[in-house]
């Protein structure tokens, strides 16, 4: 029987390591009694959401993954998208994918587009030049393919982790003299980290659009944006597409990327939906982006949207370490497949 439903999902797995491995300042690492949690929490979340793909942030060691899917008894239902060299030393994105759907081999992109430029002498008389000199993600942006049916489409799936909001440590600088920059750390900090993720939303979106313009290439992307639905990163990345209410299967971009956050909203009167939160702010930094091929009300419409699941009851409580859990939600979208007429 063809594939008529098609689930994706993104899980930031905070700080995913092996027991007793270092992970930035921590030299001890999760003790075994915090990873075990840790990995049971996230088993339990694979049964119960149980997406044909899933995106992961913040992996260290790829036999982390391996033991969640083995403790969730899928691991001959997934590939798992990691490379063999991940042991602990630095965090990347990975995947998971059920195997009867992954084509070809994944790829990690580490550097900005070769015509990536962030240089400008202004466009009026009052700006003042700017040169941002940035070239690589700083997490690696993950690359693969999907065919949910053999007689469709590939889809181009793309797992992200963009440059958190944390203020930049700067002390370490040559340039930083305590004296005159310490109490102006965390706003230096702040537009340093501000400016990397705006350069990497930049870059996702020149590799996005070379692959999208005039190819109807169905695209989706997943992951820890680092900000907010209508935020200046987002929009780069998205192309603050048109939604169209009328139903009538007229709408649709050629490059632009569709929030499941939005699409909800208008199945829905309840607009609470969020995936963090600091300092009492409930925001939305993990996405699912799609194209206009699973967008219910574009004329190249292939997989209609059914529905949209995030999973962030954990976020009440700071306990992570104490019951295992991510500090992000857990964001999930179903579509159909029903191509436009």
């Amino acid at each position: 029987m063809a594939r008529t439903k098609l689930r994706v999902g993104t899980f930031n797995l905070y700080n995913l390591n092996e027991p007793g491995m270092r992970m930035y300042r921590n030299a001890g690492g999760w003790t075994q009694e915090e990873y075990d949690k840790k990995i049971a929490w996230a088993a339990d979340k694979l049964i119960r959401l149980e997406p044909d793909v899933w995106g992961f942030q913040e992996l260290w060691h790829i036999d982390s993954l391996k033991a969640i899917f083995a403790k969730a008894g899928l691991t001959n239902e997934y590939s798992l998208l990691v490379p063999n060299t991940q042991t602990g030393q630095k965090i990347i994105c990975a995947a998971a994918v059920k195997t009867k759907i992954l084509r070809g081999q994944a790829q990690w992109i580490e550097g900005f587009p070769e015509i990536f430029k962030l240089d400008s002498g202004g466009d009026d008389t009052q700006t003042a030049d700017i040169s941002v000199q940035i070239s690589s993600f700083s997490r690696p942006v993950l690359h693969f393919r999907i065919k949910p049916r053999s007689k469709g489409k590939q889809i181009d799936v793309y797992v992200c982790h963009l440059k958190s909001k944390r203020p930049t440590n700067i002390y370490r600088e040559a340039w930083y003299s305590s004296s005159t920059y310490s109490k102006h750390g965390e706003a230096i900090g702040s537009a340093i980290s501000t400016i990397r993720r705006t350069a990497e939303a930049a870059a996702l979106r020149m590799m996005l659009t070379e692959q999208m313009k005039g190819t109807e290439t169905p695209i989706i992307v997943l992951g820890d944006l680092n900000d907010s639905q209508h935020s200046n990163t987002l929009n780069i990345i998205t192309g603050q597409p048109n939604y169209l209410l009328s139903g009538l299967s007229r709408g649709g971009s050629d490059v632009d990327l569709y929030s499941v956050g939005s699409l909800q909203k208008y199945r829905s009167q309840k607009d609470v939906y969020y995936t963090h939160i600091f300092n009492n702010s409930h925001e939305s930094l993990d996405h699912i982006l799609v194209s206009q091929e699973f967008y219910d009300n574009s004329k190249k419409r292939i997989w209609a949207f059914a529905g949209m699941e995030i999973a962030n009851d954990h976020l009440n409580t700071e306990k992570h370490k104490l019951e295992g859990s991510t500090d992000h939600g857990i964001v999930c979208a179903e579509f159909e497949y029903r191509p436009a007429r």
